[in-house]
């Protein structure tokens, strides 16, 4: 476990570019530093560690991406923990077990340039393969106070395309209707932009239908990428 974070911090360390750090960090308004190595630079070095990597046991691999992950003094080590999350070597532990690594990383992370890609990337591998039991527990983690859980649980079938569980999408809105948060009602409004690609008819109506409980934000949202008259749709009715 120490080996591969040595190895990784290895092959960051000398193409970090501290200017680019900075402008990183007030970017991300993190308190952790970056070293400042650009995304494909990352992605290329994640795949030269992790490709080779085998793992005949779930608890191998958790340790693996929580060891980067606890242990990062850099915002891009954690980027890492997140790709090593996702590697094919660990398709076949992407199940309601895993959930607990990831939330880990979820409340730990606690800001969207983590959390969206574990939502969106990662637990939504395990509601495809654990529907039941995942969809049971996104229905409780959006009516929890953990906001970044919350979020989660709204954008988990972001990439379902045609495939949109609505019941569960909707479900998982309800308990964020009347929240102020800005992420949480960014992420209402993403989650329907995704839905009106394969199906716009029902963006509309729900928009129409939930009228002002829905905020200004999530409606400009949901709506974004339909024709410009359909964000004066009709609420209410």
């Amino acid at each position: 476990m120490t080996l591969l974070r040595n190895a990784l911090l290895e092959e960051l360390l000398p193409i970090g570019d501290p200017e680019r750090a900075k402008s990183m960090q007030r970017y991300m308004k993190s308190s952790m530093p970056y070293l400042g190595v650009p995304t494909v630079p990352l992605k290329k070095v994640c795949k030269k560690l992790f490709s080779p990597l085998k793992y005949d046991c779930i608890n191998l691999w958790h340790d693996d991406v929580l060891n980067l992950w606890r242990r990062a003094e850099y915002r891009e080590e954690r980027y890492a923990a997140i790709t090593l999350s996702g590697v094919r070597a660990a398709d076949i532990f992407q199940t309601i077990d895993s959930v607990p690594m990831y939330e880990e990383m979820i409340v730990s992370g606690a800001w969207w340039d983590y959390v969206d890609e574990i939502a969106i990337q990662r637990l939504s591998k395990i509601l495809v393969n654990d529907r039941a039991s995942m969809a049971r527990l996104m229905r409780e983690w959006s009516m929890g106070e953990h906001i970044w859980k919350r979020r989660c649980s709204i954008l988990i079938q972001n990439r379902s395309k045609g495939g949109m569980d609505l019941e569960l999408l909707y479900d998982c809105i309800r308990p964020s209707l009347s929240s102020k948060e800005f992420f949480l009602r960014k992420a209402i409004g993403w989650a329907l932009r995704e839905l009106a690609w394969t199906n716009p008819d029902e963006v509309r109506r729900y928009v129409a239908q939930e009228g002002e409980r829905l905020s200004t934000l999530s409606r400009r949202e949901a709506l974004k990428n339909l024709k410009s008259g359909d964000n004066k749709v009709r609420l209410g009715t």
